[in-house]
C-alpha cells in the first residue's frame, strides 16, 4: 500500500470521481465497512446513505455500539431490523456456502430496497483482498465464498465500489487509525456473522447459543489480557458444532452441545497461527460457558489448527 495519507487522499477523490450521485453501504461497525464507509462520507457527505441491518445474527450488544461508533464519525446512518426476514430464508440451511450466499442475497435484496427509497444508484463496499482472493476471483481457487463477493447477483441495480480492493486487513486498521475510526482495533468479524459460527441450521435457538458463547471467549480472554496473563489476540470467538454428547449433569445423564474456542494471530489473514491461551483462562471459560448455558452445553473443545491448514473461521 502507498503511504497512509497519500491513499485516502486517493480514495477520497476517486470515491468523488466514480460517485455520481447517491451511495448506500452495509456498514457493519468492523473496520472494513467503517473505513469505507468514512471514506465515503469524507467523499460524498450525505449523499451516502450507511445502512446497519440486525440479521439477528450479530453479537451480543452491537447494534448499539455499531450506532454509537457511527454517530461518532458523523455518517449518515440508517438501523434496520430485518432478522425475521433473514432467519426465513436461512430456514432449513446448514450448508456453509449456500449460508453465504443466501445472505449475501438477503443483504442485496434489503439494499436494493433502501437503495429504491434513498435515490441510491451506487453500493459502496468494504472489499478487501483476502475476500476476493479466497472467494475465488482473478483466477484463485475457491476456499470460502465472501458474501460481499460470491453473494452478489448479477443483474443488482447499484454500480459496485470498493475504495479497499487491494489492501489487507492490517493496511485497513493503518487507515483506520489515521481516520480517527474507533474500530481500528476492533477484531474482525464475517460478514455472514454468527451463522458461520454455527455449524448446523440457523435458528433464533443455535444463535443464542453461540452469541452468548462468543460474548464469554471475548469477555473472559480481554480480562485476561488487560491482567497481563496473555497477549490479546487478532482474532477469538466459540462455534458452535452441530453434534452432541454425552455428558453429567448432577446425578443424571445429559446430551448437550459443543462449543469450541477459537483464537488467532495473523498479519494479513492469509496465513495464522492458533494463540496460546494460558490453561488458567481456557478453564475459566469453559466453566462459564458450561455453567450459563448447563441445560445447552455440555462440553467445551479448544482449537489448535493453524491456518493452512484450516482457515480462522470454521466455515
Amino acid at each position: 500500500m502507498q503511504g497512509t495519507d497519500d491513499f485516502i487522499k486517493s480514495a477520497v477523490e476517486g470515491l468523488k470521481s466514480k460517485i455520481q450521485g447517491k451511495a448506500i453501504i452495509a456498514c457493519s461497525g468492523g473496520v472494513d465497512s467503517m473505513v469505507s464507509a468514512t471514506l465515503a462520507s469524507k467523499a460524498i457527505g450525505d449523499r451516502l446513505l450507511a445502512v446497519y441491518v440486525d440479521t439477528g445474527l450479530m453479537r451480543k450488544g452491537e447494534t448499539e455500539e455499531v450506532r454509537g461508533m457511527l454517530k461518532e464519525m458523523k455518517v449518515n446512518y440508517k438501523i434496520i431490523d430485518a432478522s425475521e426476514e433473514f432467519f426465513a430464508a436461512l430456514k432449513g440451511v446448514a450448508d456453509p456456502e449456500k449460508k453465504r450466499k443466501t445472505i449475501g442475497a438477503m443483504f442485496i435484496k434489503v439494499f436494493e430496497r433502501e437503495a429504491k427509497e434513498f435515490g441510491a444508484e451506487y453500493l459502496v463496499q468494504g472489499t478487501i483482498a483476502p475476500d476476493w482472493i479466497e472467494s475465488g476471483t482473478g483466477g484463485k481457487n475457491t476456499i470460502k465464498s465472501h458474501h460481499n463477493v460470491g453473494g452478489l447477483p448479477k443483474e443488482m441495480g447499484m454500480t459496485v465500489v470498493e475504495p479497499l480492493w487491494d489492501l489487507f486487513k492490517e493496511d485497513v486498521r493503518q487507515v483506520a487509525r489515521a481516520l480517527g475510526v474507533k474500530s481500528s482495533e476492533r477484531q474482525p468479524f464475517p460478514g455472514p456473522a454468527l451463522s458461520v459460527r454455527c455449524l448446523d441450521e440457523v435458528t433464533p435457538e443455535n444463535i443464542g447459543i453461540v452469541r452468548e458463547a462468543c460474548f464469554i471467549v471475548e469477555d473472559e480472554i480481554k480480562k485476561a489480557a488487560e491482567k497481563g496473563k496473555m497477549d490479546l489476540p487478532w482474532q477469538y470467538f466459540a462455534v458452535l458444532l452441530p453434534t452432541r454428547s454425552v455428558g453429567v449433569q448432577g446425578d443424571r445423564r445429559a446430551y448437550g452441545r459443543t462449543i469450541v474456542v477459537r483464537a488467532i494471530n495473523t498479519t494479513d489473514a492469509m496465513t495464522a497461527t492458533y494463540a496460546r491461551i494460558p490453561m488458567d483462562v481456557l478453564d475459566t471459560i469453559s466453566t462459564r460457558i458450561t455453567s450459563t448455558m448447563k441445560d445447552q452445553v455440555n462440553r467445551v473443545v479448544y482449537d489448535i489448527t493453524n491456518k493452512p491448514p484450516a482457515t480462522i473461521e470454521w466455515e
